[in-house]
């Protein structure tokens, strides 16, 4: 039973840890998406704001600026983005597909000119990492009788160390539920993301409005950019975001564009991805030893599983993907 609870404990931490660039991917997605912008791009923003957090730390050794270098990088990608799909009113699934394009030669080949090592960053040191916040109270939890032995380990393991960029996707979940439901700016968003002719005769303009959306989009796939690099990982090499950023989309689309499902799917893709480490080389009844290959392929068949036949019917944004022109 000790052992059990010790796995699942270590499960949901995983869980937690590999959640959290989702989470922010998705959310960044939520912002433009609501706005009626279409963003596949968040692949590519998130390796760029990977590659810049990576390739600033190691130079300054400041893992501060180096996620400053992430957000106006990432920032900068979703400005163009932008431009092409609201000023010019270019499709922006090509756009956004381009992004990923470009960020995945460009990176690498930047990586080699500047560092010489293949295409990756140098191995970050601790200090150039992004730090994990300690607090207190383990010891005094785990004196707690009876119910020490449990929480103890719960808060150790789950709310004890955890990164800085974790506590911040936390906040940024309870932030985006009330901006959407609460604040004026939210409901301009979710308003243009339906009816942007309405929102124009109201007084207020789209474009300014869907640029504001990109925006909080290329901050916050910057910053769940810096996360795989100098907070989960320490540097970055070639491919290192795996198609996160199209998992971020799928769970956007099974969470049908609201925070808190969303929040679920993320969660649940995460906890696929680390049920797939552990299994990696264990023998299975009957099974025996899975090829590794087949594991891998977890978080992904069960993307193509929700969304082909759990997840009903998800309703867009009426005006997503639909370049609004003004009439005269």
């Amino acid at each position: 039973m000790e052992h059990a609870f010790l796995v699942a404990l270590l499960l949901t931490d995983a869980t937690v840890r590999v959640a959290t660039p989702l989470v922010l991917a998705a959310f960044a997605a939520l912002y433009s998406e609501r706005a009626g912008v279409v963003d596949i791009g968040l692949e590519g923003k998130m390796l760029a704001g990977a590659f810049f957090a990576a390739a600033v730390a190691s130079s300054t050794g400041n893992p501060w600026l180096g996620l400053l270098a992430a957000v106006a990088a990432s920032v900068g990608l979703a400005l163009v983005h932008g431009f092409a799909c609201i000023t010019h009113k270019g499709n922006q699934v090509v756009s956004g597909m381009a992004v990923n394009i470009l960020v995945a030669g460009l990176a690498p080949t930047l990586a080699y000119a500047w560092f010489r090592q293949g295409g990756q960053t140098p191995l970050l040191p601790g200090e150039a990492r992004l730090p994990q916040i300690h607090l207190p109270g383990v010891e005094a939890l785990a004196g707690i009788p009876v119910l020490g032995p449990v929480l103890g380990p719960v808060y150790r393991e789950l709310i004890d160390d955890a990164n800085v960029l974790v506590w911040l996707t936390v906040l940024l979940v309870v932030a985006t539920h009330w901006v959407f439901t609460r604040s004026r700016f939210g409901l301009r968003l979710r308003a243009v993301g339906e009816n942007p002719a309405a929102v124009d005769t109201a007084g207020l303009s789209v474009t300014r409005l869907r640029y504001q959306a990109v925006v909080v989009t290329g901050v916050l796939t910057g910053i769940a950019g810096a996360y795989l690099s100098t907070a989960h990982g320490a540097g970055f090499v070639r491919d290192m975001t795996a198609g996160k950023g199209y998992l971020a989309l799928a769970a956007l689309i099974f969470g049908k564009w609201r925070p808190w499902p969303t929040l679920f799917a993320c969660l649940l893709f995460a906890s696929t991805d680390a049920v797939q480490v552990r299994l990696q080389g264990v023998p299975l009844p009957v099974v025996g030893v899975i090829p590794v290959q087949f594991i891998q392929m977890l978080p992904y068949v069960l993307t193509v599983l929700l969304l082909a036949g759990f997840v009903g019917r998800a309703v867009a944004p009426r005006a997503g993907g639909i370049p609004y022109v003004k009439e005269r």
